[in-house]
């Protein structure tokens, strides 16, 4: 695996501050968005293998995770407000090219993002979250809606922060354990990392509303109404099979909405890909980001 020091900023970008891991040089940058429960520190394993690809790396705490800023209302979380966060993250790095990486909401916010072309992007790779428009199609179905009972169950005030945050938000490493596939080689400080930034005051009430604001406060919706234009950049999409809270169907036809997809089905992993399969991402990075970019 290729090794490359990774150092902590506090960067300035839409009016928020953030805490940004940084790996590597260059002048394209290769944003990566984390997912929810997890912060940062998920990309690790992967920052190395893009710095040795000749990209300045970037893995911010998205806002609300870690020392980054933590607004306290619902519409602090809209989507438009995540876009503007990566758009003023590109603004600050004053990178001159940019691949934008995301996984499980990371991802959400980069498809919104590529779609709403708030900024030029080289490359775009997305890890185990559908296209919003597949994934609101897919929601009709009794299967993908039983396995989106939790982002139901986060709608309610407070109850959802109370029962994650109990012992220490003891359950959120363990969620990520119960559905994983490697579960024995899930690194341990990551999962620490990730309790410990839950367990922070007001954190789980900050990620949940990312939810609330997606459907309770008509993030989704207003997107919907704007319409999916084509994605015009080269996608990667990465897949891991046996994702407990998505399910496969929900990437078929996907290439109605990206011109240039390269769909990856990773058989016997989990939605938790950087961890479950850490090698295969990143011979997969290694293959797109050089052919595509």
């Amino acid at each position: 695996m290729a090794t490359c020091e990774i150092r902590t900023e506090l960067v300035p970008a839409n009016g928020q501050t953030f805490e940004v891991l940084t790996c590597g040089s260059g002048d394209t940058l290769a944003l990566c968005l984390h997912g929810f429960p997890e912060v940062a520190l998920s990309w690790r394993d992967n920052m190395p293998t893009l710095a040795a690809l000749g990209y300045r790396v970037w893995a911010p705490n998205q806002r609300g995770y870690g020392a980054s800023s933590r607004p306290t209302q619902v519409q602090d979380y809209a989507i438009e407000h995540l876009m503007a966060d990566v758009a003023g993250l590109i603004d600050a790095s004053g990178a001159k090219r940019v691949v934008l990486l995301g996984h499980d909401w990371g991802a959400i916010v980069a498809w919104c993002f590529a779609v709403r072309r708030i900024r030029p992007l080289e490359a775009l790779v997305i890890i185990n979250v559908p296209h919003p428009a597949r994934f609101a199609q897919s929601l009709r179905r009794p299967g993908q809606m039983l396995r989106s009972w939790y982002a139901m169950l986060f709608q309610i005030p407070w109850l959802p922060e109370r029962l994650l945050g109990r012992n220490g938000a003891a359950a959120v490493p363990k969620s990520m354990l119960r559905t994983s596939t490697a579960p024995d080689a899930f690194p341990r400080d990551l999962l620490e990392a990730t309790r410990a930034n839950a367990a922070q005051h007001g954190a789980l009430r900050a990620m949940i509303h990312w939810y609330r604001a997606l459907i309770r406060g008509g993030g989704l919706r207003r997107q919907m109404k704007l319409g999916w234009p084509l994605i015009e950049v080269p996608t990667l999409m990465l897949w891991g099979e046996e994702d407990k809270f998505l399910a496969k169907y929900t990437t078929y036809d996907t290439d109605r909405y990206v011109r240039n997809l390269r769909l990856r089905y990773l058989p016997g992993v989990s939605h938790w890909v950087q961890q479950d399969a850490t090698e295969r991402c990143n011979e997969e990075l290694r293959e797109f980001l050089r052919s595509d970019t």
